[in-house]
């Protein structure tokens, strides 16, 4: 093995319903790599725990994930749908990361901070090793690429760090069995067992924002239903929800220049661009000088258009829950051979007997 294969690698939590935010900034992306890519995405239900500990809904939850990713154009007998819980060897490899990573690598994740608030000490362990895991999701299949939005951005940089730790306190090890390859990190030459996996960001509207208050990302965990449009919503309630979404009295501006400081419009505008594959440029060009009352029927017709055939879909697929199982079933058999090529591998370097 001359170089590292290219392999894109994502999960999704089964925590909350899916919404356009999520839509956007990952689940169509995932679809567009697709093509010329040899895909994985997990939904990861394990990662749930970090949460709360008990979901009385974690299968349909779990169903509901996979049903997205297939509505949304994912094919699963091209590349892999599973869920993380299927595949043990997520759990295996985290444990042998969790012995790489270091306490002063954890203390700097800004992640745990925010999560567990004001009172860390009653936080769980999972939550805070849950870079780790993720970590371990990754790696377990020698993933290089991941596509990611900013907030997750670190704690790639923190697999790389477990990668790298790896692959330098077990050198002889991995050139003694012959499973590594050789990359150049810096100048400097290493025969590396794990890639330095690389962080996809970008595409239309990555982030985007609550639909009552557009300086917060849309979150599945915000009080207000009417924040998100959920992937499930019918019709009448993404019309409900553009048409009550807060904006400013002024009317759309001609150029991009005019949406600084006015994070509601700019948020409409960039939902409006990424739905049509446009710019915001464009959207302008089209609407500036037009007042809400105009733009908002315009969103509420597009989004429609392009959601409700996924909101069908999915509605199909989740009353016949036979299918989607049977597509995460036979997805975590092809993702657990996987990653136990890899997991021989890393006991034999490690020295595990087995």
């Amino acid at each position: 093995m001359n170089e590292f294969k290219k392999l894109v690698f994502s999960g999704v939590q089964p925590t909350g319903n899916l919404h356009l935010g999520n839509y956007l900034g990952a689940i169509r992306r995932f679809v567009a790599l697709q093509e010329g890519n040899d895909c994985i995405y997990c939904v990861v239900d394990m990662h749930a725990l970090t949460a709360q500990l008990v979901h009385e809904d974690m299968p349909s939850q779990t169903r509901s994930i996979a049903a997205a990713f297939i509505a949304a154009g994912i094919d699963p007998e091209k590349h892999i749908v599973f869920n993380q819980s299927a595949v043990p060897q997520h759990a295996e490899l985290a444990w042998i990361f969790n012995c790489v990573a270091r306490i002063g690598w954890m203390n700097r994740m800004t992640q745990f901070k925010d999560k567990a608030g004001k009172d860390r000490e009653q936080a769980s362990l999972g939550l805070y090793a849950y870079p780790s895991l993720m970590a371990a999701d990754i790696l377990v299949y020698r993933a290089t690429h991941v596509p990611v939005g900013e907030d997750q951005k670190q704690h790639l940089e923190l697999a790389r760090d477990i990668a790298m730790k790896f692959n330098l306190d077990y050198a002889e090890h991995i050139s003694r069995t012959g499973y590594g390859v050789d990359i150049t990190v810096g100048n400097e030459p290493v025969h590396a067992y794990f890639p330095m996996v690389e962080p996809l960001i970008g595409g239309p509207a990555p982030r985007v924002m609550s639909l009552r208050d557009g300086t917060k990302k849309m979150s599945k965990s915000d009080p207000s239903d009417l924040s998100r449009i959920n992937l499930m919503d019918d019709e009448d309630a993404i019309s409900k929800k553009i048409r009550k979404a807060k904006t400013d009295p002024d009317g759309l501006p001609s150029e991009i220049d005019g949406l600084q400081g006015r994070p509601e419009a700019d948020n409409l505008v960039a939902i409006y661009a990424a739905l049509a594959d446009k710019s915001k440029a464009d959207v302008l060009a089209e609407f500036g000088g037009q007042q809400f009352s105009v733009f908002k029927p315009a969103l509420v017709d597009l989004a429609i258009n392009v959601l409700a055939p996924i909101t069908g879909e999915m509605r199909r697929l989740m009353d016949d829950t036979s299918h989607i199982d049977a597509i995460l079933r036979k997805g975590g058999e092809r993702a657990r051979a996987r990653a136990e090529v890899t997991m021989r591998q890393v006991r034999d370097v490690i020295g595990f007997l087995y």
